[in-house]
């Protein structure tokens, strides 16, 4: 049995917090805290999104991307953006928390599997693509605190980053 290196240790280490948070940055979960559903589904002058509907475009992302991890099976890419924008409202808040729970969830079992360099989705490895989508998780989290603060629903009462 090999014994991984320190870089992959540390990788291993590193990627289930950049689903959930961290140092670095604010917890999804109190992210998404304190949040009725009229301010979730909230779109601020300007922006063409809601928390909800961010959510729906993570939540959409997250579910191809265990597709293509739980499956083994190469998945293209939708053919325009727009396609992975479901329409969100106040009335889909909570069950577009749920979901997003349940696929982090799966995610988590995934981002602690020791064949991290295993090849998955054409060029990519596991480990590759579970960090691209933590990425992408981390990059819509970032609007919605955006939103959030646009909308005075800044910061939840567990607390968050004001500066």
């Amino acid at each position: 049995m090999t014994t991984p290196n320190p870089t992959q240790l540390a990788f291993a280490r590193l990627l289930p917090r950049l689903y959930r948070g961290g140092q670095a940055y604010v917890g999804v979960e109190a992210s998404l805290s304190d949040l009725s559903a009229e301010q979730a589904a909230t779109r601020p002058a300007g922006l063409p999104h809601s928390v909800a509907e961010l959510l729906a475009h993570v939540n959409w992302w997250l579910t191809w991307m265990l597709e293509v991890v739980e499956t083994g099976a190469a998945a293209p890419y939708p053919a325009h953006a727009s396609d992975t924008w479901p329409a969100a409202t106040a009335a889909d808040w909570e069950h577009l928390k749920s979901e997003f729970y349940r696929l982090l969830a799966r995610v988590d079992t995934h981002t602690s599997r020791p064949d991290l360099q295993s090849p998955v989705n054409h060029d990519e490895t596991l480990g590759e693509l579970l960090a691209d989508f933590a990425l992408h998780t981390a990059h819509h989290f970032g609007q919605i605190i955006t939103v959030r603060q646009l909308i005075h629903a800044w910061p939840p009462a567990s607390g968050g980053d004001t500066w």
